[in-house]
């Protein structure tokens, strides 16, 4: 790949709104930088299936997931084996004729699916569609520079995209323990018992009505609070 190229998606990676806005990017440079590719696709796993997470402009929606739908296809090989998949010519692959089948009727003569090492992730691949028998193959080289960069920039992603899911979840958890808390001071004030003993009566009422603790507790603290307001007016 040329510094040019490089430049171009690390430009890509520093200006990206969230991972699927970078993904839809690089997989149109993916198309524009790899000699014969006319569509490409990023396949990772999540929530334990397999999932493209984008495509380039005019990829058919089902090249991969006819792939999926099948557990059988150059995508879904390459992400669970870690093995690179070439089909030079579909019209002549053995290897998955269900799905074989389908891409010709889309046009799709080549096929290059490339795994990707992405952290925290059990598989993953880079997918790139030819219309011409044999036309991926002059950008074999030009296409595994382009996967290792492009699983570079997933795993940045993914890790800014936990880092932001850890910090919501503290947030949430935080919140959660300040209604908790408001509930309990209250219930301590109301039947003149200590913090413990309101706690255990606020757990065994949300077991009693099926309700979650801190939605019982935000109830109450909207009824006193509501109370209170009400009076003042």
């Amino acid at each position: 790949m040329t510094s040019r190229s490089t430049e171009t998606l690390d430009h890509a990676m520093a200006h990206s709104q969230g991972l699927d806005t970078l993904l839809r990017d690089l997989t149109d440079r993916a198309v524009l930088q790899v000699p014969g590719a006319d569509a490409c696709s990023v396949t990772v796993r999540r929530a334990d299936r397999l999932m493209t997470l984008a495509g380039s402009t005019g990829l058919p929606s089902g090249l991969d997931l006819r792939q999926y739908e099948n557990g059988s296809g150059p995508c879904v090989d390459a992400a669970e084996t870690g093995s690179a998949q070439y089909a030079p010519d579909l019209a002549a692959e053995a290897r998955w004729p269900a799905y074989t089948e389908y891409a010709l009727t889309t046009g799709v003569r080549c096929v290059l699916a490339l795994p990707l090492a992405v952290e925290g992730e059990t598989g993953a691949a880079l997918n790139l569609y030819g219309l011409r028998p044999g036309s991926l193959a002059q950008g074999l080289d030009a296409a595994r520079a382009f996967a290792e960069r492009i699983a570079h920039a997933v795993n940045e992603a993914l890790r800014i995209e936990r880092q932001q899911a850890s910090a919501a979840d503290v947030r949430t958890a935080l919140l959660s323990r300040s209604i908790i808390d408001q509930a309990v001071g209250m219930l301590m004030a109301r039947e003149r018992i200590d913090a413990h003993r309101a706690l255990e009566r606020l757990r065994r009422a949300s077991q009693d009505r099926n309700v979650k603790l801190r939605e019982l507790c935000a109830q109450m603290v909207d009824r006193v609070s509501g109370g209170a307001s009400r009076g003042r007016q």
